[in-house]
């Protein structure tokens, strides 16, 4: 007996998608949107949940991993970028440290507030996300609550 085995990739389990973003009238989107470096589902889900119970005006776009993000980045006009962007420290493909470094390269990107998230709480990978010009580096939370209180910290980086 023959076993087939179908791989594949679930990549946005709860956020709006490059698809459905491609299918949405960008216009007016950009100043809500905040673009996702993350690969995990249920970490997308916690942070749209918390975003949705503070301000259900603002989209949040995950995109599972690095270079994903920046090509995602580099073909939308800048009338289309989001008023935030929040990176993984450990996406795949490239790590939210070094598409930091190829965006603070790009004059484009440099109003736009960055922060790196983890679940390490490395006093190394702090300093040097700080030493980069981010924002902040937050600690993952585990539970809604806590995101709740991370959903609102990171919108305060965000100018209306």
């Amino acid at each position: 007996m023959t076993a087939i085995f179908l791989w594949f990739e679930v990549v946005f389990l709860s956020c709006t998608t490059l698809n459905t973003k491609k299918k949405m009238q960008l216009s007016g989107h950009s100043k809500k949107l905040i673009l996702l470096a993350e690969d995990d589902a249920d970490d997308q889900e916690l942070l749209e949940n918390a975003l949705g119970e503070i301000d259900p005006s603002w989209q949040l776009m995950c995109i599972p991993n690095g270079k994903k993000f920046l090509r995602y980045l580099e073909t939308i006009s800048d009338a289309e970028l989001p008023a935030l962007l929040v990176l993984d420290y450990n996406i795949p493909e490239l790590t939210g440290m070094e598409i930091i470094e190829q965006l603070n390269d790009q004059v484009r990107y440099t109003n736009i507030p960055k922060i790196i998230w983890s679940t390490s709480n490395s006093p190394a990978y702090k300093a040097k996300s700080m030493a980069l010009g981010v924002a902040d580096y937050i600690i993952k939370p585990s539970d809604l609550a806590s995101f709740l209180s991370i959903a609102k910290h990171m919108l305060s980086f965000v100018k209306e």
